[in-house]
């Protein structure tokens, strides 16, 4: 039975109920003669040189960039271990899906004071993910509609169509597999979520100060169900996504298709370079034939961590990074990242033929893609154990030792079960 949990304290309020926080000597109060200093931690491609390059246009604020692992791989916890200690950075790269759970423990700043005049700078969906009641946490800095990446040499020799539908997707599978190819690897955690997101089954709502876990809803189950016919067709490739062998299948050809988000072609890019001029961009799949939704996955807000001893410092520059054209520009080159700030959406980077994917303008496609991602999603607060249970429920499904259906039933109620150890209350 599906479960409605109840939040002992309002959103807004629990945020007042997280770390009990000492200041944070990462962003030292501007000095009596110098610019102000603070410190930004992150891990994505170009944001050292967006750093840079804001450095070098005003003598204000200066910032200094330190990475750190990406946030699933050790950097969250470590950005949270230092919000605990009092040594925090001014200001930390963190996920849209991760910056609710970062509120929840009282880990982040409320930047408002100095934000909300720029709210209309950013797209409606962006803004909503930086902001939880009447606080605003970080500046939004890309979004990730889908669409479908397709090695367009494989599929020009084997006379494949280009799908727009799951059930030309999987025709399109049939296909692959009698030439000896596969469709993308297995998909995890976030990667997941954009499917379910694009077919309208949210994970999480709130209702009030309560909690509503669906993730188990009759409509997630229909995509899982999808999914499981491509394993049980064996139409999937083995290859675990992000590791090599996913690598070198997309440089070689052997996975032909991968559908993800905008930012997957700077991972094209970087890691599968023997694909150059063979891989395209199409508009996502979709369950109706006519349909145009679309879904979700990454994006990532520059927040303020709990102490910052100059939020209105980290506030000038996670906006200049965000809405900057030189510094956006950059970020587009090496991450192709796309932005959050709609006055950049015209940038010539995202109008410019790219080599790698045989000339063509792929930003067109997610220009188009934008403005029909799916509204409704919400992100729970507890994300990174909640996707832990949903991992390991995935990995056996796409393994053969489980199924997808089942690891959706079990990652409900593990999740309800974490939030009632939590101490929040569990409706029926």
């Amino acid at each position: 039975m599906k479960k409605t949990v109840m939040r002992t304290v309002g959103i807004t309020g629990a945020l007042g109920l997280g770390l009990a926080l000492a200041g944070c000597s990462g962003a030292a109060e501007p000095a009596a003669s110098g610019p102000a200093e603070v410190t930004f931690w992150g891990w994505a491609p170009g944001y050292a040189d967006a750093v840079e390059a804001f450095n070098a246009s005003q003598d204000d604020v200066v910032v200094t960039y330190e990475e750190v692992a990406p946030g699933a791989k050790g950097g969250y916890d470590k950005m949270l271990n230092a919000v605990t200690a009092g040594n925090a950075p001014c200001l930390a790269q963190v996920g849209y899906e991760t910056l609710t759970s970062f509120a929840a423990q009282g880990a982040l700043e409320d930047v408002s004071e100095f934000a909300n005049a720029n709210e209309d700078e950013f797209t409606p969906a962006t803004w909503s993910a930086v902001s939880i009641g009447d606080g605003v946490y970080g500046a939004p800095v890309d979004q990730g509609p889908m669409a479908l990446f397709y090695n367009k040499a494989v599929f020009d020799e084997l006379g494949i169509a280009v799908p727009t539908t799951w059930a030309e997707y999987q025709a399109a599978g049939e296909k692959l597999k009698a030439a000896g190819k596969s469709l993308s690897a297995s998909y995890l955690n976030y990667d997941y979520a954009g499917f379910d997101w694009q077919a309208e089954a949210p994970w999480f709502s709130v209702d009030g100060d309560s909690w509503k876990v669906s993730i188990d809803s009759p409509e997630g189950q229909e995509v899982a169900d999808y999914w499981q016919g491509l394993t049980d067709a064996g139409l999937i490739s083995q290859a675990p996504m992000w590791d090599q062998s996913w690598y070198t299948g997309l440089g070689d050809g052997s996975i032909a298709t991968h559908v993800g988000a905008v930012w997957i072609a700077g991972v094209l890019k970087g890691s599968a370079p023997d694909g150059a001029g063979k891989w395209a961009v199409a508009p996502m799949p979709q369950w109706e034939a006519g349909d145009d939704k679309v879904g979700n996955v990454g994006g990532s807000a520059t927040a303020v961590l709990k102490g910052c001893d100059n939020p209105e410092a980290a506030w000038k520059f996670a906006h200049a990074m965000s809405t900057d054209p030189d510094i956006y520009t950059g970020l587009i080159e090496a991450a192709a990242l796309y932005p959050a700030a709609t006055e950049l959406l015209d940038l010539p980077a995202l109008s410019e033929p790219d080599p790698y994917f045989g000339d063509q303008v792929i930003f067109d496609v997610f220009a188009e893609a934008s403005p029909n991602v799916t509204t409704g999603w919400t992100w729970g607060p507890n994300m990174p154990e909640t996707v832990g249970f949903l991992d390991d429920g995935l990995g056996k499904a796409w393994s053969g030792k489980g199924t997808f259906a089942d690891a959706l039933t079990s990652t409900q109620q593990q999740t309800v079960d974490a939030l009632e150890a939590q101490g929040l209350s569990v409706a029926e």
